[in-house]
């Protein structure tokens, strides 16, 4: 570390010197101009062909024809990340039918079941045999089926029954099940 320390003690004062900071410069100004002249040379960059043409004259032409241009700015806000929201495009006012139209609730689903078979004892309660799917069900007037349909009233014709959710009747005729 002091290895280090010593080496940057003097780098550091010449690096001072040089800048003029620190005592004077060794470069004066007729070398300072000599040395441009070379790179400008060496290097014919625009920039030093630039330096050479300097004149202090004012040229008007140039000033008035700098203050003909007229600025025409964009839409963009440079200090802003997002762009603008576009312009809405005006539509034409379409006719509105004023009148409403009433409301009409769609039909309650159909009831599945199937009369599948009765049963009738002497001085029992008709029983009848209804199928919904797979599934065969045995009731009698005002059991409930599956939880959501009950068998209102049994004729010798039909079955009327309600199902629950929906508030709907429908009648099931007692017709014989198709074989197939």
């Amino acid at each position: 570390m002091i290895i280090l320390l010593v080496i940057a003690i003097p780098l550091f004062l010449y690096s001072l010197k040089s800048m003029g900071v620190w005592g004077r410069s060794s470069v004066t100004p007729a070398q300072a101009a000599g040395s441009a002249r070379t790179a400008e040379k060496k290097s014919g960059s625009l920039q030093a062909r630039v330096n050479n043409n300097l004149d202090p004259t004012l040229r008007l032409d140039r000033l008035q024809a700098s203050q003909k241009i007229q600025y025409a700015g964009g839409t963009r806000n440079i200090f802003r990340m997002e762009e603008p929201p576009p312009k809405p495009i005006p539509t034409p006012i379409a006719q509105v039918n004023t009148t409403p139209t009433p409301y009409v609730p769609p039909p309650p689903p159909p009831i599945n079941l199937k009369f599948y078979g009765f049963s009738s004892k002497p001085g029992e309660p008709k029983r009848v045999f209804l199928a919904d799917g797979d599934d065969i069900f045995v009731a009698k007037e005002g059991d409930v089926i599956n939880r959501k349909y009950k068998i209102v009233q049994i004729t010798n014709n039909s079955v009327l029954v309600e199902d629950l959710l929906n508030n709907n009747r429908q009648t099931i005729p007692l017709t014989a099940p198709a074989t197939g």
